[in-house]
């Protein structure tokens, strides 16, 4: 039995439509954690048919940090001003300003990176394998994970959120593209430090 409490619950925790929790709880039998997981799987999916979409709208975003040492501003684009005046595309743009200044990304993605950056850091991982002693079908696992902790080491979409590590920024996004139903991605940003070039 599926009761307007557990669909309210949902819709909190969500932000889904009405039909699409009550729909998600029929689906999995009142199961609240596999609703979520429904719910989570459609949002992806909405999620990466806009991706297509154009985002020529937005906002610059800034935080400051440290009483004024670090400073970050951010482009976030979205498709309509009405979705960047909403107040969750406006928390997002302030929670990837504040992941910017806090764990201070080089590039916003992993195709943002340059080809001969990647290809000296895994130059440096298999040499690093090798002197180990690792044997040779072995070595290029290793370069390979070495090379996506690089990745989330240094491209913002990449890392892991700051308020909660069990997803990556770009999951944020993917939950915002699903929640306020536009194309949104982080164009630019520009991180500042006292003393830092």
């Amino acid at each position: 039995m599926i009761t307007s409490d557990m669909v309210k619950e949902l819709r909190e925790k969500t932000g889904a439509g009405i039909m699409d929790c009550k729909r998600a709880l029929q689906e999995a039998g009142g199961d609240m954690e596999k609703a979520l997981d429904i719910l989570k799987k459609k949002g992806i999916a909405k999620a990466e048919k806009k991706a297509a979409r154009e985002a020529k709208e937005g906002l610059i975003g800034s935080y400051i940090h440290m009483g004024g040492k670090i400073g970050v501003l951010v482009e976030v684009n979205c498709e309509t001003d009405f979705v960047a005046r909403t107040q969750e595309f406006q928390q997002l743009v302030k929670d990837i300003a504040m992941q910017i200044a806090a764990m201070s990304p080089l590039y916003v993605s992993k195709e943002d990176v340059p080809q001969e950056v990647i290809e000296r850091e895994k130059a440096i991982y298999r040499e690093q394998a090798l002197e180990a002693g690792k044997p040779e079908h072995v070595v290029e696992k290793i370069v390979e994970g070495k090379l996506n902790k690089f990745f989330e080491d240094v491209c913002l979409l990449e890392q892991p959120f700051i308020k909660d590590d069990s997803k990556k920024v770009k999951d944020l996004i993917t939950e915002a593209i699903a929640k306020l139903g536009e194309n949104i991605k982080v164009s630019r940003f520009v991180r500042f430090q006292v003393g830092v070039e």
